[in-house]
């Protein structure tokens, strides 16, 4: 999101606009997950809203509207995925892998489901799948068969990493929610494809969450150096010091990748409390 009342008057300047925030984001950071298009498909105004407010550099990984995931569940859903593309085409580069996100109860069974519409997928345009029922992260056959065909296709399969929600104990409503909508599950990197996602789902604080990211810095390193266009998402319970963490896990990255550019530099605020680092 690049929306979200607590970054007023923190992240961004006290009198922003109301529909200006992108422009401030696409300051803090160069990518964006865009769950926005997971409620509804937008309008071909609000596609130009954000051409206009981007750079050419930036990147959305949106993610298909519901109706095709968790409404159809895949099935008979070519003509909303093709209305879905169409609408976000104006966008061009700055649009970075097309995110699949299944529900939680969408497991093995739906195998064939699932390869029908992995395979109907048109290839000019980057994919990406997340997947939440522990049956695709158990080894099993229909597991090494998606990973297959997800390879063949250059499909990255998104890594969720709770890893640093479940690390402490809940403290407070947001993050007892939070345990709720994402699960515990395996990191699996077999098929991470050229442009690897992984989202990292935080704790309350935010040396916790930093802590978690920072793990995940030398393999970025390592798939940039390899030519591959990693996103690296945080998201914490209430999403207070999200901006803050997400650029100083970026300046860490450029340690390891000196020629890396670095992020542009953020709209002035008259306070803002970033977390530490390095404690």
């Amino acid at each position: 999101m690049w929306a979200h009342k607590p970054w007023v008057g923190r992240w961004y300047p006290a009198d922003v606009r109301a529909g200006t925030e992108l422009s401030l984001y696409a300051r803090l950071c160069n990518a964006v997950e865009g769950n926005t298009t997971w409620y509804a498909e937008p309008s071909a105004d609000t596609v130009q809203r954000w051409l206009e407010q981007t750079p050419e550099d930036f990147r959305f990984a949106f993610k298909l509207p519901r109706t095709v995931t968790h409404d159809r569940r895949l099935q008979d859903v070519a003509d909303p995925v093709r209305s879905f593309l169409n609408r976000i085409e104006p966008l061009g580069d700055r649009v970075g892998p097309v995110q699949i996100q299944l529900p939680p109860a969408f497991g093995p069974g739906g195998f064939d489901v699932l390869a029908a519409f992995i395979r109907r997928l048109p290839l000019d345009w980057s994919w990406a799948i997340e997947l939440r029922h522990a049956g695709w992260f158990d080894g099993s056959l229909e597991h090494q068969h998606l990973d297959e065909l997800l390879q063949e296709r250059n499909i990255t399969r998104v890594v969720l990493d709770t890893r640093p929600l479940y690390a402490v104990p809940s403290g407070s409503e947001a993050s007892i929610e939070e345990r709720g909508n994402k699960p515990k599950l395996p990191i699996v990197l077999d098929a991470v494809g050229p442009h690897p996602i992984i989202r990292v789902i935080g704790e309350d604080r935010a040396e916790g969450t930093l802590a978690g990211l920072m793990t995940w810095v030398p393999l970025v390193a390592d798939w940039v150096r390899a030519g591959k266009e990693p996103y690296l998402f945080v998201h914490q319970p209430e999403n207070i010091d999200s901006p803050g963490i997400a650029r100083q896990v970026y300046e860490a990255i450029r340690l390891e990748l000196p020629d890396l550019e670095p992020l542009p530099e953020p709209e002035p605020v008259d306070r803002v409390e970033q977390p530490a680092l390095f404690d």
